[in-house]
């Protein structure tokens, strides 16, 4: 069993680095092989441009996903840093992205390993399948994250709202897309707001989490099944909505 951590957080003594490295201890002591991919220490660049290509199909005129298919099926199409990036991502039988949440979402350089790595043509499009069907289908996946809010104000009567409906774009548009099951997301709250106590019994059930990954519940998304894609993706007669963004009660019409 391969595990791949993708850690995102510029401070090495931050407490996103020790979880980082207990989850590292935890699941090698599982059997697990482990990689991490440590975006800032390793200088990864976040933007996405035509110095990602080795070989442009239209070198006028740059249409990223289009040159990240056209370079799916070209030798060594990509630059080297994604190529490495991607021998990681398709070894993984688990990912972790760690990370603290920055104005709702990921920092940019992990939002930038998102937009090279996960390219058109070699995990989606071109025959690849999406969300129910796609190419990591039976692997996991899941977010661990730290906040600078409480878990009251990531709730539904929260000031930010759920945290369900806040991540939805990561757990659903990017993990779910690509097929992972996805295991519901580890929050460690306001760890800066917390003295060593706080953090260490944070620390301690993030390893609980760790050690009953094989007993988590996945997610429950909607198979693409349920949709009509002649009917531009939408519900199929009698499919009731049943996520955080298809829910309230919709329905298809009969």
């Amino acid at each position: 069993m391969e595990a791949l951590i993708v850690y995102a957080h510029p401070e090495p003594k931050s407490f996103n680095a020790a979880m980082k490295e207990r989850a590292v201890e935890v699941l090698i002591s599982e059997g697990w092989a482990v990689t991490v991919s440590d975006l800032y220490a390793m200088g990864f660049k976040a933007q996405a441009d035509g110095d990602d290509f080795s070989r442009r199909s239209d070198p006028d005129y740059l249409k990223y996903a289009a040159e990240q298919t056209h370079a799916a099926t070209t030798a060594d199409g990509f630059a080297p840093d994604i190529r490495a990036e991607l021998e990681k991502l398709i070894r993984a039988d688990l990912l972790i992205l760690q990370f603290p949440v920055w104005w709702f979402g990921f920092p940019a350089i992990l939002k930038g390993w998102v937009d090279r790595v996960f390219a058109a043509g070699v995990l989606y499009g071109g025959g690849v399948g999406m969300f129910s069907r796609g190419r990591f289908k039976g692997r996991r996946a899941f977010l661990s994250f730290t906040t600078g809010g409480t878990a009251a104000t990531y709730g539904p009567t929260g000031l930010y709202g759920s945290a369900d409906v806040v991540f939805w774009p990561i757990q659903n548009g990017i993990l779910n897309f690509l097929g992972y099951s996805v295991l519901p997301y580890f929050q460690a709250e306001a760890p800066s707001k917390t003295d060593d106590a706080g953090r260490a019994e944070i620390l301690t059930a993030w390893e609980s989490r760790l050690l009953s990954l094989d007993t988590l519940e996945p997610l429950d998304f909607h198979d693409l099944e349920d949709f009509d894609q002649q009917a531009g993706w939408t519900f199929k007669p009698g499919v009731v909505g049943r996520t955080v963004a298809q829910s309230s009660g919709a329905k298809a019409s009969e």
